[in-house]
């Protein structure tokens, strides 16, 4: 029973028996002070009539005559019940008793409070002889009645009472339910991991209260926000060169890595490398404190003319492979060629940067598609590099062409093509979901990764080759639905669990979300087997997508979890309110992590963080043992990649 409940059920019981109690104690001392009038009445009428009595002179029969008239008389003048006069030997000579008329108060209330008339008592004589005993009890109904009446005022009274003490302690209940609704709504809200803080009440007790839950939430929040701090100065020292604010090599080469080994590559892109072959004899001419601003002016020059031009390409990487090696990768083609932009931007980075003269510059550039490694990626682009470097000061700059894939040819195809070719395989039904396991660490499944794939032109295709059409063309939203159509279907044929991804830009569509409500709800069994996953960049850029997808889906017990994280995972504000099933870490966050102990930190400490805000965390792309066996040690839940789907970590339990 609840406290308020409690409290109410007290009140109306204080108020009751109170009523009650005061209601017996004034009939108990309305009924006594009646019979005390009664007695009093009887006794005096009894003494006066009997002295009335004792004056008559005359025979014997005369004397009967004038007694008789004298209390016949007595009794029409009053409210009796009897009167009668006895003999001395105990003959009755005189009686007149009253017929039976019921009381108006309730024949229950004559019951509870019965009013007794005690007999007056006195002497009749004549002279020093005794003629008699007069008795006179007077009827106790009218008592009856007044004191019914006396009652009803008093219950009366005492119910309107009862009412406003009710009104008083509503008020008085009403002060104390709504903070007490108030901090209980706070402690739910730190179990969906918001903070909230509250205003304090006025009552002192539940103005402690409220102050130490404000307190702790406030404590929480802090400790959150200096953990995500500690988590991006160590995300920022595993990944970030200190001088140049450039990806470190390791990280560089992971982010390489993952954008060829994804299972959705991109269709093709370019590498370049820059060599400043002459930062050493600048070094031991002007200095290293000198040298290091100078390296960092040059590097942001480098991002801004690599990420604030027009034409230029999207997801530009750029890193500091050692002290004078930088390299960029693309992954996506420039809409002019690349050895003009190569060129370009030799000419843009030999120019003076601050105080120091132009450092000669060396810049070997190649294009690449889909289904290189990195291995013969570098191979190549550092050929480059060498032919450049051997090369005149002034031209050392050289493009190393490398045919371009059929995906590259197909964008010449338009938008009306690729729009015809999408919604003809959605409507015919040419799609189907790929599996990429991810495994817990006894080697039980967690659920199948499920990209969708479409059968264009007679050729399955990955969402890589398609999806960017889809977007433009507005038929992403379809494609998802889709997708999880197919996702449900599945689950409902094997049993087993599966992730499908949305697009941000289906998330954006109303209609979309209306549609993915009713396709779950219609197949609740399945839908609570299936999980929903978005990419890091959504829940960067537009949180409110995030958590109306999770308000929307966590009713129909379907999972939502976030993908591609790690490197911005720290920066997304109140990333707890999300409230994120699962999420998993990106391709460069993981690879490599056995041989990087920094990193092997940053990712533990995110692990914690993670796990904190109640969320599970999952590892993308892992390709070595050593890698896995390294993330299981930073407490992840799950993992996912080319280790796992060749069978080395699903083992039996």
């Amino acid at each position: 029973m609840s406290l308020i409940r409690q409290l109410w059920l007290l009140l109306v019981a204080t108020v009751v028996l109170g009523a009650v109690g005061s209601t017996a104690v004034s009939v108990s001392a309305a009924r006594h002070h009646l019979q005390t009038a009664l007695a009093l009445k009887n006794s005096d009428n009894a003494q006066a009539l009997a002295l009335a009595l004792s004056q008559q002179r005359g025979d014997s029969s005369e004397s009967a005559t004038a007694a008789e008239l004298l209390i016949a008389a007595q009794f029409d003048t009053g409210f009796y019940e009897s009167i009668r006069l006895v003999a001395p030997e105990g003959r009755v000579l005189v009686e007149r008793r009253a017929a039976q008329v019921p009381s108006e108060a309730p024949g229950w209330f004559v019951r509870l409070a019965p009013i007794e008339s005690p007999p007056g008592i006195a002497q009749v004589s004549q002279g020093w002889q005794p003629l008699g005993q007069l008795e006179v009890v007077s009827t106790a109904r009218f008592a009856h009645a007044d004191l019914w009446q006396g009652s009803l005022r008093s219950a009366l009274w005492l119910a309107g009472v009862g009412v406003l003490l009710g009104v008083a302690g509503a008020l008085v209940l009403g002060r104390i339910r709504k903070p007490l609704q108030t901090t209980v709504a706070q402690a739910e809200a730190l179990i969906e991991r918001r903070f909230v803080t509250m205003p304090e009440p006025a009552v002192p007790e539940l103005k402690r209260l409220s102050a130490a839950m404000n307190a702790l939430v406030r404590r929480l929040q802090s400790i959150f926000g200096e953990q995500d701090r500690q988590l991006d100065a160590l995300r920022h020292a595993a990944q970030v060169d200190a001088i140049t604010g450039l990806a470190q090599r390791d990280h560089f080469f992971a982010e390489l890595d993952a954008l060829l080994a994804s299972p959705a590559p991109a269709a093709g892109g370019s590498l370049m490398l820059l060599r400043l072959p002459e930062l050493a004899a600048m070094n031991r001419r002007h200095g290293h404190h000198a040298v290091d601003r100078w390296l960092a002016a040059w590097a942001e020059r480098l991002r801004a003319q690599l990420g604030g031009r027009p034409g230029m390409p999207v997801g530009v990487r750029i890193g500091r492979l050692n002290g004078s090696d930088f390299a960029v990768v693309t992954g996506a083609s420039a809409t002019q060629p690349l050895a003009a932009l190569a060129a370009e931007l030799h000419a843009a980075m030999s120019v003076p940067v601050g105080d120091l003269p132009p450092a000669p510059l060396a810049l070997g550039a190649i294009a690449w598609s889909a289904g290189a490694t990195a291995a013969d990626l570098m191979r190549e682009a550092d050929a480059a590099l060498a032919q450049a470097e051997v090369r005149p000061d002034g031209d050392r700059a050289l493009f190393v062409d490398v045919p371009r894939s059929d995906a590259l040819h197909e964008a010449a195809a338009g938008e009306s093509v690729w729009r015809e070719r999408i919604a003809t395989a959605l409507a015919q039904g040419d799609a189907r979901l790929g599996t990429f396991p991810v495994v817990a660490r006894d080697g039980s499944l967690l659920h199948l990764e499920a990209p969708l794939r479409l059968r264009l032109q007679g050729e399955e295709l990955p969402a890589a080759r398609w999806l960017a059409w889809a977007i433009r063309t507005g038929l992403v939203a379809e494609a998802d639905l889709t997708a999880v159509r197919l996702g449900l279907r599945a689950i409902g044929q094997d049993g087993q669990p599966r992730a499908i991804n949305l697009a941000p830009e289906s998330l954006a569509d109303g209609d979309f979300m209306a549609a993915l409500h009713e396709l779950l709800g219609g197949q609740p069994k399945a839908a609570r087997a299936l999980s929903l996953e978005v990419g890091e960049r959504v829940a960067v850029d537009r949180l409110p997508l995030v958590r109306e997808l999770s308000r929307l889906a966590h009713p129909l017990g379907v999972r939502v979890g976030l993908e591609h994280a790690g490197e911005r995972l720290g920066r997304i504000d109140r990333l707890y309110e999300a409230h994120l099933d699962y999420v998993k870490l990106d391709r460069r966050l993981v690879t490599g992590l056995a041989a990087e102990p920094r990193r092997a930190e940053f990712v533990r400490g995110l692990v914690w963080m993670l796990h904190g805000l109640g969320t599970t965390v999952h590892a993308e792309g892992v390709a070595e043992e050593a890698d896995a066996e390294a993330l299981w040690q930073c407490g992840v839940n799950g993992q996912t990649g080319p280790w796992v789907t060749a069978g080395a970590g699903r083992r039996n339990p």
